[in-house]
């Protein structure tokens, strides 16, 4: 099946007053090219984050984004009791020597102290294992989005290829009309050339020379050969994963023969054909570029 090496993929899942949220991002690359962003807390689980994204995408700059919220406003934390009667105390004696303060004196006192470090601390959070595999869960399920994205994308890139596949191969059988044609066009040309300039010539040695000169025009092999590579192109296409490279190869493989094609040509019309089919292969290439 083939996949784009374009993706997206999203997923949210709660745990406990936990939202996590995880999206998956990818565009063409030759190899992968993995970027995280993991808050703190999750960090002890990168290394299997990454092994999961990995193994699921295969080849890509990819970019994963996870983030977790609290839905309640609701946070632990811890007050020094000891340390914020010493503050307390010190402050309100201070207060009391100076003959400053008055009926606020206490609240002043109390917002205060409670700013003062170590006085108030969050507690520390940890990830429990329930916790661990809702994470894992979420990264999964944005992968399982993300291969069905790139898939969808992978089926509307194929089909164009083999289209333009078809085309040139549309193209390659319109030259055969030209290709008979030119021949005694060839010869005619040569003939008119060699009257022009008035030099006497024996008539079966230059019939010998024109016939070996318009063999090494004929392009019945490049035909063939193209045809195979189209054909081996919609194979691949068909029946294989992770075709991208391999497309890409049999891709320069027609370039050589429609290159030859055109090098023989000899004809005008020809000519316009075989720069009809180099248009769509370089196409083809582009597209290519984008599969995985």
């Amino acid at each position: 099946m083939v996949k784009s090496m374009t993706g997206y993929g999203k997923s949210e899942a709660t745990v406990g007053n936990k939202k996590i949220t995880v999206e998956v991002r990818s565009l063409n690359s030759k190899q992968l090219d993995l970027s995280m962003r993991l808050p703190a807390l999750y960090r002890p689980f990168e290394y299997e984050i990454r092994s999961r994204v990995g193994k699921a995408v295969v080849r890509g700059k990819v970019d994963v984004f996870v983030n977790v919220e609290a839905t309640s406003a609701a946070q632990p934390v811890a007050v020094n009791r000891e340390l914020f009667k010493s503050y307390y105390e010190t402050l309100r004696s201070l207060g009391e020597e100076l003959h400053c303060g008055g009926e606020g004196l206490d609240a002043a006192l109390m917002a205060a102290v409670l700013r003062l470090p170590e006085v108030v601390s969050s507690e520390a959070p940890v990830v429990s294992d329930e916790e661990r595999d809702v994470l894992f869960g979420a990264v999964d399920a944005a992968l399982t989005a993300f291969d069905a994205f790139r898939v969808q994308e992978g089926r509307t890139l194929i089909n164009d290829l083999v289209a333009r596949i078809g085309k040139i191969e549309g193209y390659r059988r319109e030259v055969e009309p030209y290709e008979q044609r030119r021949v005694p066009v060839i010869k005619e040309r040569i003939r008119e050339s060699i009257a022009s300039v008035g030099i006497p010539v024996d008539e079966n040695r230059l019939e010998q020379e024109m016939i070996f000169y318009v063999e090494k025009l004929d392009i019945t092999e490049e035909k063939v050969r193209l045809d195979n590579h189209c054909r081996y192109f919609r194979e691949v296409a068909a029946g294989e994963e992770n075709v991208g490279r391999k497309l890409g190869f049999i891709a320069q493989e027609m370039g050589r023969e429609i290159n030859t094609l055109g090098s023989k040509a000899n004809d005008s019309d020809m000519q316009r054909l075989v720069v009809m089919m180099k248009d769509e292969l370089e196409k083809i290439k582009e597209q290519v570029l984008n599969i995985l």
